[in-house]
């Protein structure tokens, strides 16, 4: 986005109003009408959201847009202070493009959304360094596996997770990004009142609950048909800096956000799998094509550039079993090898080896060739 523009959605965001908000959520509830024609006709009026809305077909002479069929008359079908208050009222959130926690990539895209719902915690989510994770909903134990894997080595990290709150990969980068510690984000092809997959409903709760954020484009009430999919993973792929395919078929809803990544200049990445298996076509179609093959999150980050910052949990003392902190001031202590913990800590090898899984887990210490040190 153009540094003008930038300055733009800063003067507006300084003197927004109610009435600017109300023609946004006007616009969301036009949820059939193409983004990308109601983002040219924002700009159209240079960013003033209530001229937009008040246009009639006169003062779209001059727009060289294709102006869908049947708008006039949908939109007069939305009261645009009957729907802000319906929002409102219901208490769902929702952010504009004018807005300072609006993704800065998204901004970047040819189509993006003018207004995003969410439930969350949005102010917590680094979009600086967000990665997008796609893959086949019928997603193979060993591929799930092999991603858990690679997002459990951004534990503590200020990466940002990205997928689609849909079955199989999609959950299971959701999931695993919530059981290291790590901030995720899940984007619906629905309004935020319907929570679909049913089966996904503790995913949805736990990011809701401070693990992140679920954003949606689509306004209360609106269902999860077939069309909001692809519509939904540009949003995915368009907050993202790059996109980490995980399994795909030829002909998939991933292979079309493999597609949009690079249509958004943005870096593919796919993780390999068996050769054997359909779901694995696309992802070495795409390796063909030049997308970057990566097995573990260090060759995430050279792809992408980032030089990564661990993020210190604050784990109070009080919150560790005597064992673990016992275990902890021998470690600080530079008491590294298992043989000599155990030794000076006088702990059996069950009651060791669970406090020392348990600091594993909290992020207080890692084993680097067998030897045990502080994390950091």
């Amino acid at each position: 986005m153009s540094e003008v523009k930038t300055k733009v959605f800063q003067q507006k965001l300084d003197g927004k109003t109610q009435d600017t908000e109300k023609y946004f959520t006007a616009f969301s509830f036009l949820a059939e009408i193409p983004s990308l024609f109601k983002k040219e006709l924002y700009e159209f009026f240079d960013s003033d959201i209530e001229r937009a809305w008040r246009a009639d077909k006169n003062d779209l002479k001059q727009f060289e847009g294709k102006v869908p069929r049947g708008y006039f008359d949908k939109k007069k079908k939305i009261d645009p202070s009957e729907v802000y208050l319906r929002v409102k009222k219901e208490g769902y959130s929702f952010i504009t493009v004018e807005d300072d926690l609006y993704p800065p990539l998204l901004r970047e895209i040819p189509d993006y959304p003018l207004t995003l719902y969410y439930e969350g915690d949005l102010a917590g989510c680094n979009f600086d360094k967000a990665l997008a994770i796609v893959g086949s909903r019928k997603a193979s134990e060993s591929a799930k596996c092999a991603l858990e894997k690679i997002v459990s080595e951004f534990r503590n990290t200020d990466i940002l997770i990205i997928s689609g709150l849909a079955y199989g990969i999609d959950a299971t980068a959701h999931r695993a990004a919530l059981d290291n510690g790590i901030k995720t984000v899940g984007v619906i092809a629905s309004g935020l009142d319907i929570e679909y997959p049913s089966c996904n409903k503790e995913l949805y709760r736990r990011i809701k609950d401070g693990g992140g954020v679920v954003i949606s484009e689509f306004p209360p009430g609106s269902p999860p048909i077939s069309h909001h999919f692809p519509i939904r993973n540009r949003v995915v792929t368009g907050c993202s800096k790059g996109t980490l395919v995980a399994e795909a078929a030829l002909r998939s809803g991933a292979m079309i956000s493999a597609n949009l990544t690079l249509e958004q200049n943005r870096d593919l990445m796919c993780m390999p799998g068996l050769i054997s298996n359909p779901n694995t076509q696309g992802i070495y179609k795409l390796i063909k094509d030049g997308a970057s093959l990566v097995t573990s999150a260090q060759d995430i980050f050279e792809v992408m550039g980032w030089e990564v910052q661990t993020v210190q949990k604050e784990i109070e003392l009080t919150e560790l079993s005597g064992d673990e902190k016992i275990i902890l001031d021998l470690i600080s202590g530079e008491v590294s090898n298992i043989e000599n913990i155990q030794a000076q800590s006088g702990l059996e090898t069950g009651r060791l080896m669970v406090g020392l899984t348990a600091l594993e887990l909290k992020g207080l210490i890692k084993q680097i060739r067998s030897k045990y040190i502080i994390s950091g």
